[in-house]
């Protein structure tokens, strides 16, 4: 049997060693010797093209993968499972089974003894007249005082059932009218004339708001475990527990702004994933041709005289395809729409998210291979994705101010009209009246707002409020419980909008970590959680000339906890890297350890709850590290329980929970 011809890799440079000695080596002089010379060494070079060629028809000839692989294959890099790969039904069962009972558990904490207390306190004094005036009038009708006095006297006949000091005359507003027709629903069901009308849809929404986020952190950890620490944090966090139980719009801005969260969240999944689907034939049909001309060139006879060319395949086409409408991307924009008619600032989050999405586009065009990956995702997937989000936001925004436009009566509904009547002149004459009056008075909510700079007792700068150094004081009597309400010499009786103390103070040095991660590791996780704190804390920092509270940190408490349940699942082990990612911090000694792939027991229920798949195996300091920040957290928030909910009090108690001389 005729031995294989050796390759060029040969240890003695390809040459058969059974070969006669070479002319070359003969000494020169000799015309004859100088014609074999030639002869042999274009025989050696055919015969070398002959074995190369056969090692190549030897390759092109194993067949191109298929669609469903290739496809197999870009989920994979854009970090999503196989095709038809389903959650196992234990996990999904704790994905649920963990999220509603810390939603149960909120919803008590929110619900309980909401009556109480049965007067009118803090903003409850605008947003819950306004929203009585909404359903009576169709717009917010005027309750005209002349002084704090006054105004106290109309509170009191408002919460004994007695609405007679409410005008036809409109008043002057500087908020949309989303949230305080959510707070309307309350007073529908359970009348105006009583604490619990007024506050249950604030602790409904509250209530969900714990829901969501923690449907959300278990869709970015994988981990129901996580999912439901991070509900149960913002379910017992004193910022969230006090605005949920207080008619504000501050918890509506916050609900609407984290479902826009969840839906873009959902986005990055689907259109990748739609993403690989329609890119997959393409890819497929490009190897078919590879395979094919390939297997052609290499049945092709070499001519005798000429080396032949090598064959050059053919230039993969990395054309960009589109994913079609993006649906998840719309509800954001009906969601963030929606914020931003409980409040203007909810136009951050449609910008951040916006700009989150078109990142996450480009990441993953570049991610498959796409030749133009960057012009691509600007013309297939950024103004794709503008057109779902920002004009659906802008529309449904415009919507919610339909009352507002059905009433002639309403606050400047008629100013255009009212000016052409009197023959003045119309600024923006050129628009039609009704959009024009519309256009004018969000130019007065805008100086209103950008001008607020009266004093205030309980402002605080934006910098302070991750520290929660200057809780806002929603409720203080001005009369003292009597000794019999607390069994001591001298009572209290307040509501603190003091955020839980553990998780805030924790998540300071948290977000380092997740700021390293964001940068160093390149973790998208990390930074969707940035996002939050860019669209709902940052823009604040533009507006600290004015008067701002620290409440108005609701809106970003979300992210606050999924910062701090972030670095748990890191330092606990139970949060992997994504795929793909270089940098990111390599977990410390608490890390739990992972099955091996030599394991064949099947994981545990627990196991299941601590991640999907069940690979890991938490060390005890692990379990140490997870435990400690839920108990201090659960202590903290039973700790400061009755300073979030007024129950009366010593004194000397509520003395002692004044760590800061700035929480007084």
């Amino acid at each position: 049997m005729t031995p294989p011809a050796p390759t060029p890799h040969d240890d003695d440079g390809g040459r058969d060693r059974t070969r006669m000695e070479h002319p070359s080596d003969r000494p020169a002089g000799s015309h004859e010797a100088r014609d074999l010379t030639r002869t042999l060494m274009r025989t050696e070079f055919r015969e070398r093209r002959s074995v190369t060629t056969e090692l190549a028809a030897t390759t092109v000839r194993r067949p191109p993968r298929s669609t469903r692989e290739i496809e197999n294959s870009l989920r994979r890099r854009l970090g999503l499972g196989r095709l038809g790969e389903r959650l196992d039904p234990t996990p999904w069962l704790w994905g649920w089974l963990g999220p509603l009972v810390v939603t149960a558990l909120a919803a008590v904490m929110r619900l309980v003894d909401l009556n109480h207390p049965t007067r009118l306190i803090f903003d409850e004094t605008y947003y819950v007249k306004q929203a009585f005036s909404l359903l009576t009038l169709g717009y917010e009708g005027d309750w005209p005082a002349e002084d704090d006095d006054e105004n106290d006297a109309i509170n009191s006949r408002f919460a004994d059932g007695d609405y007679s000091d409410l005008v036809s005359e409109a008043d002057y507003v500087v908020h949309p009218q989303v949230g305080k027709w959510m707070i309307a629903v309350g007073l529908r069901l359970f009348g105006a004339d009583n604490g619990a009308g007024w506050r249950f849809s604030a602790a409904i929404v509250g209530a969900l708001s714990v829901l969501l986020l923690a449907r959300t952190a278990r869709r970015l950890f994988g981990s129901a475990a996580l999912g439901t620490v991070a509900g149960l944090l913002l379910a017992i966090d004193g910022v969230h527990l006090t605005e949920s139980r207080t008619s504000l719009l501050d918890v509506f801005l916050m609900f609407w702004v984290l479902v826009g969260f969840w839906c873009v969240l959902r986005d990055r999944d689907a259109s990748r994933a739609r993403l690989a689907h329609r890119t997959a034939p393409i890819r497929a049909a490009e190897e078919s041709r590879a395979f094919h001309a390939a297997a052609d060139a290499a049945a092709r006879p070499a001519e005798p005289d000429r080396p032949a060319e090598p064959d050059r395949p053919a230039e993969p086409e990395r054309r960009g395809r589109g994913v079609g409408v993006r649906w998840w991307l719309v509800g954001a924009g009906v969601a963030l729409g929606l914020a931003c008619g409980v409040k203007w600032s909810g136009i951050y989050a449609v910008a951040v998210f916006g700009v989150l999405a078109f990142a996450w586009d480009l990441s993953a065009r570049r991610a498959i291979g796409e030749r133009r990956w960057f012009t691509t995702s600007v013309v297939r997937g950024g103004i794709p994705a503008f057109v779902a989000l920002v004009p659906t936001a802008a529309l449904t925004y415009v919507a919610s101010w339909a009352s507002w436009f059905a009433h002639p009566g309403a606050y400047r509904r008629q100013w255009a009209a009212d000016l052409r009547a009197a023959g003045e002149p119309v600024p923006r004459p050129w628009l039609p009246d009704w959009l024009n009056s519309w256009w004018d008075y969000h130019l007065a909510m805008w100086d209103f707002h950008n001008g607020l700079r009266s004093e205030h007792s309980y402002e605080a700068h934006p910098i302070t409020w991750i520290l929660q150094l200057r809780p806002t004081s929603f409720y203080w009597p001005e009369n003292e419980p009597p000794p019999e309400a607390c069994g001591a010499a001298r009572c209290a009786e307040a509501i603190t909008n003091l955020g839980n103390p553990v998780i805030w103070w924790l998540a300071v040095p948290a977000l380092g970590v997740l700021l390293h991660t964001a940068i160093k590791g390149r973790d998208w996780r990390a930074w969707a959680i940035l996002a939050g704190y860019a669209a709902m804390y940052l823009p604040w920092f533009a507006y600290a000339h004015r008067t701002v509270f620290s409440f108005y940190s609701v809106a970003f408490v979300p992210y606050v906890v999924l910062c701090l349940t972030f670095v748990v699942g890191w330092a606990t082990g139970l949060l992997r890297p994504p795929p793909h990612t270089d940098g990111w911090l390599a977990a410390g000694p608490a890390a739990s350890s992972r099955r091996g792939g030599w394991r064949t027991d099947e994981p545990t229920r627990l196991a299941r709850f601590l991640t999907d798949d069940g690979s890991v195996r938490p060390t005890p300091t692990a379990w140490a590290i997870l435990l400690a920040v839920v108990a201090l957290a659960v202590v903290a928030a039973a700790f400061w329980w009755p300073l979030w909910s007024a129950q009366p009090v010593s004194y000397d108690f509520w003395r002692a929970h004044m760590w800061l001389p700035s929480w007084i």
